[in-house]
């Protein structure tokens, strides 16, 4: 299937997502929201990829929201005229919308790794936040733009930084909206690696997905949840749940294949997720 702003592949269990309107910067336009959810969600929901990069095409990563979006109302279907409860209603759901976008990444069955080269500007902040790992090249820059255009961000940067960054370093950079460069992203954690260029960037975050698609993929879903679920409750609570999980989820056949692969000198051969019914 065709896609207005993404190339798609998969290769040997990795899918690989490149947005390939380098020329207009990569803009975040209306078909993005849409397709981005529905490609990730569809990986996901068929379990074939055992893990996800996102790269980019041009000078920059991604520029952030376009204008178009602003543009075509903001959700405020009825018109400016509306009754202003019911017209600021339909904005919150607009808004939750645009969030969802981004959440997919969150929920998706397998790591999602980002590669990003030039500019992160913006809406592209709130996008690698929700990824589960972030690459840079040594050109790479990253700016909370909303502030200086007079807004606050509200795609999900503002949740999510906070808890891969010290907050006293993400208070500064959602107040001043600098520039960041890759070495500082490095520095304080948003970014795991810098390359030299964008040729290597992509091909060693590819490299890093080609070993995470070598364990059982079983183990790395339930590995992401966890971490997630960390994330956001109690100590308490998380143990908890890897125990609940466990239960279910902890079968001997994957330990039996790790364990007799390495005895046997070879690569092991792990099944695949199974597929998810779609929706009715």
């Amino acid at each position: 299937m065709a896609h207005e702003c993404f190339d798609v592949t998969v290769t040997d269990s990795i899918a690989h997502l490149v947005l390939k309107r380098g020329d207009d910067l990569n803009t975040m336009i209306p078909a993005f929201w849409y397709e981005l959810p529905e490609i990730v969600s569809e990986l996901s929901r068929q379990g074939e990829a055992r893990a996800i990069v996102i790269s980019s095409t041009g000078k920059h990563f991604c520029a952030g929201m376009d204008l178009s979006v602003f543009a075509g109302g903001g959700g405020m279907a009825g018109g400016a005229n509306a009754e202003t409860g019911r017209l600021r209603g339909n904005l919150k759901l607009s808004v939750a919308k645009l969030q969802e976008s981004f959440t997919a990444l969150e929920q998706a069955r397998m790591p999602v790794l980002v590669a990003v080269q030039g500019g992160c500007i913006g809406g592209a902040i709130d996008m690698i936040t929700a990824c589960d790992m972030r690459y840079a090249t040594k050109d790479a820059f990253f700016c909370i733009q909303e502030i200086n255009i007079g807004m606050t961000a509200d795609v999900g940067t503002l949740q999510r930084l906070p808890k891969l960054i010290p907050e006293g370093v993400a208070r500064e950079w959602a107040y001043t909206g600098d520039r960041i460069s890759a070495d500082r992203a490095r520095e304080v954690g948003l970014v795991n690696e810098v390359f030299e260029d964008h040729d290597s960037l992509v091909e060693g975050t590819l490299e890093i997905a080609a070993r995470i698609a070598t364990k059982s993929p079983l183990a790395i879903w339930g590995t992401k949840e966890m971490i997630n679920y960390t994330r956001d409750h109690s100590t308490a609570d998380s143990l908890n749940y890897i125990a609940t999980w466990q239960t279910g989820m902890f079968q001997p056949n994957d330990m039996i294949e790790a364990f007799g692969s390495k005895a046997e000198k070879r690569d092991s051969e792990f099944d695949p997720l199974l597929p998810v019914d779609k929706p009715i």
